[in-house]
């Protein structure tokens, strides 16, 4: 296919505008911990119709049941993260997937941190997208960020489920 592509490309058929808007859009995020050191890598991919996809993976986190959510804002200033503001809503919508105006386009599934401190998952952000000036961007002025807090999401509480303090936070970047 590549092969067919590229002849494409060389016979004028196809420009490389249209190439690269044909290509999946990608962002990624470097997760840091508390002290502002590296503890696993973000890859996010937009998908056709239905939203991103997630694929992290972290390491040195505690062993249990943590809540992971996209911040509003692209800023992860250690130790505490408060930078990365709230939970991303740009529909307005509550927080959790237990409520009935919920879910926030941030809120996400629960990660299970087994006894060896380390996840390796992918989630599906049907409310977010990468594509830049639609209702969901994570490229807004202010960007977006992904969260891991100390303790589950109890996917209902107000106004991020309860789930205690920002842990790993990662900056989503082009």
């Amino acid at each position: 296919m590549r092969g067919t592509t590229l002849l494409a490309t060389a016979l004028g058929l196809v420009t490389s505008a249209q190439l690269q808007a044909q290509a999946p859009l990608k962002a990624r995020a470097d997760l840091i911990d508390s002290r502002g050191r590296k503890v696993g890598e973000a890859v996010l991919q937009e998908t056709p119709g239905h939203g991103v996809l997630i694929q992290i993976d972290v390491s040195d986190l505690p062993p249990g049941v943590h809540g992971f959510h996209i911040h509003e804002v692209g800023k992860c200033d250690p130790p505490d993260f408060e930078s990365a503001g709230a939970h991303y809503a740009p529909r307005g919508r509550d927080h959790g997937f237990l409520i009935e105006r919920g879910p926030h386009a941030g809120d996400l599934a629960n990660l299970h941190v087994p006894e060896s401190g380390r996840v390796r998952i992918e989630q599906l952000a049907t409310a977010v997208t990468l594509q830049p000036d639609e209702v969901g961007t994570l490229f807004d002025t202010d960007g977006s960020a992904l969260v891991i807090h100390a303790s589950r999401d109890d996917y209902r509480s107000q106004p991020s489920g309860d789930s205690g303090d920002r842990i790993v936070c990662g900056v989503i970047r082009r």
